[in-house]
């Protein structure tokens, strides 16, 4: 997965917990690179990547059944650290010579640790004779260590709930370190990187900056690139990064397909041609794409016409700069580690789905050309500090993200330009409303959804049958997992009041409350 060259990489082996992103973020809050590689590709990885560390994950598996989940065995005997956490530690114990079972006492949820004796993974944060919060999830557990082994903490449910073989420098804890539910787990990890796998923690956004341009001047050579801008950060930040590798080399291709929000394809262009020296190509094919949207209401199917229209378009443009003496050998594309992760199926779930509209898995052998994603390896809280050690300013970089397929997803059932046009005029007023309030960077992400739902009203002395507007806005920093914005219901009731005031062909509004707990599949 990594493009770049990181000497001191924690492997992250996902046996398929709904929390194993959460691990690579604490490990990079840390200042460690992290990666993820599901269990089935984890020995090629190994010997890819080579480790300095390697932490397992949790997993709804049970050691107990045959053909569970295993760690590849090298890892035991390459002689670095080795993390195991819930699961992770039943499979290091179940593969080094303990004893798992089921049927004992089962721990969901808050629970507590003693910890009975000194341990390097406890270090300076929970002492000897202490009692702390933990999370745990998990029905087996460890009933026998392995040699070379001891206890470190206890819980009710687990009684080697964290273990240690200081020689080996393996550790293990039946708990979750890495959910905020464990209120010290980040220093727990921040120890096993730093104290016991002696890793520097040089994991910068300046350090990523000058590998990543390395990594782009090596892999482009002296080809072109043309980059699939968006207008959104993630895009924007790419074609900033690639243009400072390449320079001239590199042409964006904004494709304004008429689903973005309000005046926003103008002030794409504004920005890019009036503060960037980077060449630019306006595509105006709203027409192309509305018609090709035409009465479909599948989602899924909504989201592969665009990809695939986007896809016709670049091939489009690639041979008019072609023809124009200026080949492109390569296309670059915002995908973040977020939409490498959901895009591929680590453990046979139904992930493969995600981010459908990304060509995460790889362009049409028709296109000969080569992606170039230098923000693959980011989540979006990081790919935020990389545009401000580019110089993009604050108030661009904190924009809030907004799907590839644009409000395309956010109007479900079939897209009309009317229907658009009535979506784009809410969205601006509730967004408008947000900023009023000083709201807008205490927000991960608001818009405004067109349910596909029409009601009866009364507006005045007539009756209206117009449709129902959803408000949605959550909080997050990595886009892995979010939780509903907690508005106040003034906030609310002016917001509302104004949609439904100022947009003919609204006249309800309701507040989505839906959550994002980790392991869903899909947020937009």
């Amino acid at each position: 997965m990594n493009t770049t060259a990181h000497p001191d990489t924690v492997l992250i082996i996902d046996f398929g917990s709904q929390v194993t992103q959460l691990i690579a973020r604490r490990v990079r809050e840390a200042g460690v690179y992290s990666e993820i590689v599901p269990f089935q590709l984890a020995s090629d990885a190994f010997r890819r990547i080579a480790p300095r560390a390697v932490i397992l994950s949790g997993s709804p598996a049970s050691t107990i059944d045959i053909d569970s989940p295993r760690a590849p065995q090298e890892i035991f005997e390459a002689g670095i650290p080795v993390l195991g956490i819930c699961y992770g530690q039943q499979t290091m114990c179940a593969q080094l010579g303990g004893k798992v079972e089921s049927g004992h006492h089962r721990e969901f949820g808050r629970a507590f640790l003693d910890v009975d004796e000194e341990s390097a993974l406890f270090e300076g944060v929970w002492p000897k004779g202490t009692r702390h919060q933990v999370w745990m999830s998990h029905g087996d557990r460890v009933t026998a260590l392995p040699e070379g082994f001891r206890v470190v903490g206890t819980s009710t449910g687990a009684p080697f709930a964290a273990i240690a073989d200081e020689k080996r420098r393996f550790y293990a804890v039946q708990f979750h370190p890495e959910v905020v539910h464990t209120p010290d787990g980040a220093r727990l990890l921040a120890n096993f990187v730093h104290n016991i796998a002696d890793l520097e923690g040089n994991w910068t956004m300046a350090a990523y900056r000058e590998q990543a341009i390395a990594a782009i001047r090596a892999q482009v050579g002296d080809g072109r690139v043309i980059c699939a801008l968006s207008g959104g950060v993630d895009s924007s930040v790419a074609a900033v990064l690639i243009h400072e590798a390449i320079g001239e080399r590199l042409t964006c291709i904004f494709v304004d397909h008429g689903l973005l929000r309000k005046d926003e394809g103008e002030q794409v262009v504004q920005m890019y041609r009036e503060h960037y020296n980077i060449p630019l190509v306006h595509v105006r094919a709203e027409e192309r794409f509305l018609a090709a949207l035409e009465g479909e209401a599948d989602p899924e199917k909504k989201r592969k016409t665009i990809g695939r229209l986007f896809i016709e378009v670049f091939e489009e443009e690639a041979a008019k700069l072609a023809e124009a003496g200026k080949p492109a050998d390569f296309l670059a594309q915002g995908t973040l580690y977020p939409d490498v992760i959901e895009s591929v199926s680590f453990t046979g779930g139904p992930s493969v789905t995600i981010k459908s509209h990304h060509n995460v898995g790889g362009l049409p052998e028709r296109m000969k050309m080569q992606l170039v994603e230098p923000l693959r390896e980011l989540f979006k809280d990081e790919v935020r500090v990389l545009g401000r050690e580019l110089g993009l300013p604050d108030h661009f970089i904190e924009r809030h993200p907004f799907p590839g397929p644009g409000l395309a997803i956010r109007c479900p059932g079939p897209v009309s330009r009317d229907k658009l046009d009535i979506l784009r005029e809410a969205d601006a007023i509730y967004l408008d409303e947000i900023r009023k309030a000083g709201l807008y960077n205490a927000i991960w992400q608001a818009f405004a959804v067109l349910l596909p739902v029409q009601t009866v009203g009364v507006m005045g002395d007539g009756r209206t049958y117009e449709f129902v507007c959803a408000l949605r806005a959550v909080t997050s920093v990595d886009g892995m997992t979010a939780d509903f914005y907690h508005y106040d219901m003034d906030f609310l009731g002016r917001a509302a009041t104004r949609i439904i005031n100022e947009v003919r062909g609204i006249n309800r509004v309701v507040y989505d409350v839906t959550s994002k707990p980790p392991g869903t599949i899909e947020w937009e």
